[in-house]
């Protein structure tokens, strides 16, 4: 059992960023405020709510890692089956609780799945018999023998975290921590992400899960705890949660409990003249073909969405549309003139999937116009007014959260002017509120002429933005459709949740 018992909690902010100026680290957003709850053994825990409420701090504070990695002013106890956590050494706090992080590249130490996932069990100085057991049961129980003997490094964000979640799962804990899982995942890693939950709660697991999807989580969860600016604002049932209006659901900052609600929204018209052509282009990675023979137009203001499974090869392509990935062959060709990747670096600008990858400023503000020409101040503060930055304007972009450092990433790609706009992954840990600022700064985005690629997995954002769809695999283009009503189903069936939309 879990008992949080009257939790206050703020983060500190740390003698170089005082000293730096940088204000309060984003991280503080997530305290918390009088909180209390239990969780009986075996219940699975669903917390939700706005970016910055409060859900990743109960985590850190359950696993130990409040206060021994992130400092701050704790007051209150948590217990674990009646011990008081701050008494348990971390070597046992490891012993009963699993944790699978948001990103899974900060909790990985090795440069192969298989070493990262016995890599517990040789910390508890597992008999090499017991060992080789528990990994073939892992890999047998979750299904990922094709992830045996691969690099870490090669490995999809899909990939990696079915690697994360099974290094837990290996060493048996009691207790599941999972913040963001769903983050990076396809519909079908997101289908056995739900089926390895259930798998462990069948088991008598305890399951507590920090989440902004929460449809796949309504067939699991006991409890959902809904928590607001630190506090708990309310607990409901699944069946109670699922009877809230669409109005009322999007007011308290929450997605969709049920894909079966939720429609495309772009009806207008595809543009008629081509911008950008793709000729019997194809894309290598090493010696490995990754896709082949794409032919594809695009005109000014479309919206695309890239769809398909965990290393189909979306990212490479995206990479390749901006000149980030040179081999290839074929022709890219805009305006009618022929592309080097020099020329379309110069014309595009990408959103990765990892926004740490390109934050470089010692501000947010200072970010939004990092190496822009022409970014006036005027420009500058409107867009981080449209996607909520100003309050964190003069903070470093490395101390905000995970969503909040993405919209970042995005306000610059609204304020570097840049003709073709790729985002890898755009509302990855972005909650309701955040993700609905995203599609209107897109939207405007594509008024404006701009020709926009979305890499994504989320059904809810390609219903808000896009116009268009690719669908990737195979080593091929294999679809390519509009966006309207009457291709609902069609949608529904490449993101392979026709069943799952409906909670089977």
């Amino acid at each position: 059992m879990i008992e949080l018992k009257q939790i206050n909690f703020s983060y500190k902010v740390s003698r170089a960023e005082r000293e730096g100026g940088l204000g309060r680290s984003g991280q503080e957003k997530g305290g918390l405020q009088d909180v209390s709850l239990t969780i009986q053994d075996g219940e699975c825990i669903l917390l939700c709510g706005r970016s910055g409420c409060g859900k990743t701090t109960i985590t850190r504070l359950v696993n130990g890692l409040i206060p021994r990695f992130y400092a701050g002013d704790l007051s209150g106890k948590v217990l674990i089956n009646g011990q008081d956590i701050a008494d348990l050494p971390m070597y046992e706090i490891a012993e009963h609780i699993g944790s699978v992080f948001q990103n899974p590249r900060t909790q990985f130490f090795n440069v192969d799945s298989d070493s990262e996932i016995a890599f517990g069990l040789e910390n508890e100085a597992c008999p090499p018999e017991e060992m080789k057991r528990r990994i073939d049961l892992t890999v047998k129980d979750l299904d990922i023998g094709h992830l045996r003997g691969r690099s870490i490094h090669e490995l999809s964000g899909g990939e990696k975290q079915k690697i994360a979640f099974a290094s837990v799962y290996t060493m048996n804990p009691d207790i599941y921590l999972l913040d963001e899982p769903s983050s990076n995942l396809d519909m079908d890693a997101i289908r056995d992400l739900k089926q390895h939950l259930a798998l462990v709660k069948k088991q008598g697991k305890t399951i507590l899960i920090a989440e902004h999807r929460l449809y796949y989580l309504m067939d699991i969860a006991d409890r959902i705890v809904y928590m607001e600016r630190g506090r708990i604002a309310g607990i409901f049932t699944p069946e109670q949660f699922r009877e809230f209006s669409e109005a009322k659901r999007e007011e308290m900052g929450l997605r969709a409990a049920s894909l079966n609600t939720v429609h495309p929204k772009v009806v207008s018209q595809l543009p008629s003249d081509s911008l950008l052509e793709l000729k019997s282009v194809s894309l290598r990675y090493q010696k490995r073909s990754v896709l082949d023979g794409i032919n594809l137009k695009v005109g000014a203001g479309a919206v695309i969405g890239i769809i398909g499974h965990n290393g189909a090869g979306k990212t490479t392509l995206s990479r390749a549309l901006c000149g980030l990935h040179k081999k290839s062959e074929g022709q890219f060709i805009w305006n009618g003139q022929p592309q080097s990747y020099k020329d379309r670096l110069k014309r595009s600008y990408m959103v990765m999937q990892d926004v740490n990858y390109e934050l470089f400023a010692e501000s947010v503000r200072a970010e939004c116009a990092f190496g822009i020409r022409g970014a006036t101040l005027g420009l500058v503060d409107s867009t981080m007014e449209k996607l909520g930055l100003t309050p964190y304007q003069d903070e470093h972009p490395n101390t905000l959260s995970g969503g909040q450092k993405q919209r970042v990433a995005v306000a610059v790609s609204m304020i570097c002017g840049k003709e073709l706009l790729v985002f890898d992954e755009p509302t990855s840990g972005l909650d309701f509120d955040s993700m609905a600022q995203v599609a209107e700064l897109i939207r405007e985005l594509s008024a404006a002429g701009k020709i926009i690629f979305i890499v994504t997995h989320d059904y809810e954002f390609i219903c808000r933005t896009c116009s268009r769809v690719l669908h990737v695999d195979h080593g091929e283009v294999c679809d390519d459709f509009p966006v309207s009503g009457v291709t609902e189903n069609r949608i529904m069936k490449l993101f392979s949740m026709q069943q799952f939309a409906k909670g089977d």
